[in-house]
């Protein structure tokens, strides 16, 4: 697989390092990226070698949300097209959550928006006490929608509540108390911590852990086919509001919007 906004390392142990590599953009999600990571997810799914992925972001910040360039053709598009890019991303999210490999994020600087959505999909979560989240989705009159299914599995309904409705950004300590986060370390420390628990899934059986995470996933909330063209269909009708038109136009034009 080629491509400019991902890189792919693994090592003798059979650890891959999934690095999102668009550190100008602060490794916003563009239509690229979106389907560099579902390919990946199918490669390292495939790949008897691999054993555990470690998932980071290059530069200044883990995943800024939606690409600018790629926000801008969504407000363009018709409403056909901003579902197929709605299912796009969404199928990538699908894809990195049935992983049947551990998937541990590595979280620094800032994860907003479809950021928060990729580290809701890993299954363990350590992030440096300096980084930052937000669901600012509502700030710009639309909704988290694609990533809702995800974010919600992972901290629950009563906890997404005054995420999603206020788009408020919280520290490290505040998103570990949500629980979108394992643990919460010192920047210099973010590495050790990731290779300590590389190595305790290091030592489990290969298919174990597969079907361990399989058997979990069935537990848990269940999102199917059905809730996911429920949550794309919902965010298509958010784009068509006239608040969405004027949240989307005051980001692009740099003022606040009406609301403010």
């Amino acid at each position: 697989m080629t491509s400019q906004t991902i890189h792919i390392a693994i090592d003798e142990r059979g650890v891959a390092r999934l690095s999102l590599t668009r550190p100008e953009k602060h490794n916003a999600l563009s239509a690229e990226m979106i389907d560099a990571l579902t390919e990946a997810a199918s490669d390292l799914r495939r790949d008897p070698g691999v054993r555990v992925v470690v998932l980071a972001g290059e530069g200044a910040s883990f995943c800024a949300g939606g690409d600018l360039g790629w926000m801008r053709a969504q407000f363009d598009a018709t409403r056909a097209g901003r579902i197929i890019e709605a299912r796009r991303l969404a199928m990538m999210f699908k894809a990195l959550n049935e992983l049947p490999k551990p998937l541990i994020a590595r979280v620094h600087g800032n994860a907003f928006g479809g950021g928060v959505g990729i580290l809701s999909v890993c299954d363990m979560v350590i992030a440096a006490a300096t980084a930052r989240f937000g669901l600012t989705e509502v700030r710009l009159g639309i909704i988290p929608a694609t990533i809702s299914p995800y974010v919600i599995a992972r901290i629950g309904e009563v906890k997404a509540r005054p995420l999603f409705l206020s788009g408020k950004v919280i520290d490290a300590w505040q998103a570990h108390a949500a629980d979108l986060l394992s643990r919460v370390v010192p920047e210099e420390a973010l590495d050790e911590a990731i290779e300590a628990e590389i190595r305790h899934f290091l030592a489990a059986s290969p298919q174990a852990a597969a079907r361990a995470k399989a058997l979990v996933r069935s537990l848990g909330m269940p999102i199917s086919d059905e809730l996911i063209d429920h949550v794309i269909t919902q965010l298509a009708d958010t784009w068509e509001t006239e608040e969405a038109k004027e949240g989307v136009t005051a980001f692009f034009e740099r003022r606040e919007p009406s609301w403010r």
